[in-house]
């Protein structure tokens, strides 16, 4: 029987696809400079590696993936943990470049049973002595795991239906649909880890699959987003998300209910950083701002406030004194205004530009 997912389009995940569709078109029409979008890019890879290894596990900060991603020795780390992370660096190039590397229209590009073995190669190679059988289906019967209790939550299907149940899922993906591109992302991602094909590292693997989706539809949003970051802000609702569609008899509505209003909600904060670097160039090119200055800007633009600590920071080769003077031009510009606070002075916007 061919894979045939059952949902209903309800109003909340009609109005997160549109909240979705305007954060896609304020991308596409925005003039943002080239290096604001490399920033932002690269801060957005930075959360998914690590929010995405956090949720399966890994007890490296943010901090510490960045080090580890940056090639700096992390005191303490885990080396299966920084393998996890350098892992998804390597997967995450390796779906990025799938489409654009082959010169042919992306949508016009299948996605194969083939093409998901590899990209779970990638994220479990050489990981706790290569265990997860990288790149290869489970032999054995997988169970998930409460991992505070130890009881089983879900009992996946048996082994000898996963290869089956992959065709029909990938036949799924490759058939003409009607469906919204960010369903069709969300289904992908619940029905691999609904299969659980690998003895380790599916939930990763289902989460890059829904990258693949969104980037052959051509809703990449200028690889600005990460899906993973919504999850482990609240993993229990994560998991009762996943888990409530077999409470349902395997209807997907609060699955993709809780799907689409995660993509909003990460792309409305990719917005917002938007409109904010429009207006921080806007004010840069009015008052003659220099680099430090708009970067001061932006901080309060996005934070609310800075603080000469924070100022500091972000400049630890200045000093001081220098870093003063520079807030004191902003407000001898009318950008900021100082604000007293309990404990130390801080810099806000000027009454005028709240």
């Amino acid at each position: 029987m061919a894979f045939t997912p059952r949902f209903t389009i309800t109003n909340a995940i009609t109005a997160a696809l549109t909240e979705i569709e305007r954060a896609r078109g304020f991308l596409e029409a925005a003039t943002l400079s080239d290096a604001w979008v490399e920033e932002m890019r690269s801060r957005a890879f930075l959360l998914e590696a690590h929010h995405t290894t956090h949720i399966e596990g890994t007890r490296l900060t943010l901090e510490d993936a960045a080090g580890v991603l940056a090639g700096r020795d992390v005191p303490g780390a885990d080396p299966d943990d920084t393998r996890e992370v350098l892992n998804f660096r390597e997967a995450f190039a390796f779906v990025s470049a799938y489409f654009s590397d082959s010169g042919l229209p992306s949508e016009t590009r299948p996605i194969t049973e083939r093409l998901i073995l590899e990209i779970h190669r990638r994220l479990v190679a050489g990981v706790r002595g290569g265990s997860a059988a990288p790149g290869q289906y489970r032999r054995v019967q997988n169970y998930v795991i409460d991992a505070a209790t130890g009881a089983t939550i879900y009992p996946p299907p048996p082994t000898e239906d996963v290869p089956k149940l992959m065709r029909e899922l990938v036949a799924w993906l490759n058939r003409p649909s009607d469906f919204h591109p960010v369903i069709v992302s969300g289904i992908a991602q619940f029905q691999l880890v609904h299969i659980h094909p690998f003895l380790d590292g599916n939930g990763r693997t289902s989460r890059l699959l829904s990258t693949l989706c969104l980037y052959r539809a051509g809703y990449d949003f200028k690889r600005l987003f990460t899906l993973s970051e919504y999850y482990d802000r609240d993993r229990p609702a994560f998991y009762r998300a996943l888990q409530g569609v077999r409470r349902a008899n395997m209807d997907l509505t609060g699955w993709i209910e809780f799907f689409t209003k995660g993509l909003a909600t990460q792309l409305a904060e990719v917005k917002q950083r938007g409109e904010l670097a429009i207006r921080q160039d806007a004010l840069a090119r009015r008052h003659g701002l220099t680099s430090r200055q708009v970067r001061a800007l932006g901080h309060v633009l996005l934070h609310g406030r800075i603080t000469i600590a924070e100022c500091q920071a972000l400049f630890p080769e200045l000093s001081r004194r220098t870093l003063q003077r520079d807030l004191r031009s902003l407000v001898e510009k009318g950008l900021l205004r100082r604000r007293a606070g309990t404990n130390r002075l801080a810099y806000v916007l000027a009454e005028g530009l709240r």
